[in-house]
């Protein structure tokens, strides 16, 4: 027997998917932390503007919460009564907070000249000295 085949007489058959599936997902994680732990934490944030900063403190503190939370799963503690809960539901309002400032900065801002412009224009009637007069004559129209 193969070492494969030890551990799957460890665990029902039917999960092996997602285990599988799990253990692709912990190798992704942790390739993307060793890329982040391995440039300085001050270079990132001088590269970064305030709004982008505060981005990557919540990301990163919403992460760590998310894989303390699964640690608690898996030790038999259920998350939903332990603290992590109203920590992770802080740091989402604080995101929800970002996302506002985000769209606000997006939205698009009023030019009160151009609005005024367009409202003039839209308004306009011809002055009484440039209309046409029934006095001028029409031009009459040729016959073949």
């Amino acid at each position: 027997m193969s070492e494969d085949d030890n551990n799957m007489e460890d665990y029902p058959t039917e999960i092996h998917d997602y285990l599988t599936a799990f253990e692709k997902s912990l190798v992704s994680v942790d390739e993307m932390l060793q890329t982040m732990m391995s440039v300085s934490r001050i270079e990132l944030l001088r590269k970064l503007e305030p709004l982008e900063q505060a981005k990557l403190d919540l990301v990163s503190a919403y992460a760590l919460n998310s894989m303390f939370w699964m640690y608690l799963a898996t030790q038999g503690i259920n998350p939903k009564e332990h603290p992590v809960k109203q920590e992770l539901e802080r740091i989402r309002t604080y995101m929800n907070k970002v996302k506002e400032i985000e769209d606000k900065k997006k939205a698009s801002k009023l030019d009160k000249g151009a609005a005024s412009r367009f409202v003039r224009n839209a308004l306009w009637e011809p002055n009484p000295e440039n209309e046409p007069t029934s006095k001028t004559p029409a031009k009459a129209k040729k016959r073949k």
